[in-house]
C-alpha cells in the first residue's frame, strides 16, 4: 500500500478539518404544548405529531 512520500503541512490539515466541528442541534416548538423538541418526530413531552396524539406523553402519564 502506498505511503505520503512528504508530511503534509499543519495548515494543510487543519484547512481540511475546518468544517468537521459538530454543529448544534436545531429544535422546532411543539404547536400542543409548545415545548422543544425534534423536527419531523413525536412530541416526547405530550405525544402528538401534526396534531394527532401517537404515543402517551409524559404529561399523560
Amino acid at each position: 500500500m502506498p505511503n505520503p512520500k512528504h508530511r503534509h503541512s499543519k495548515t494543510r490539515g487543519r484547512t481540511r478539518r475546518a468544517h468537521d466541528a459538530i454543529k448544534p442541534v436545531s429544535l422546532s416548538v411543539c404547536t400542543h404544548c409548545n415545548q422543544p423538541k425534534m423536527p419531523h418526530r413525536v412530541c416526547p413531552h405530550c405525544g402528538y405529531y401534526k396534531g394527532q396524539q401517537i404515543i402517551e406523553g409524559k404529561e399523560n402519564l
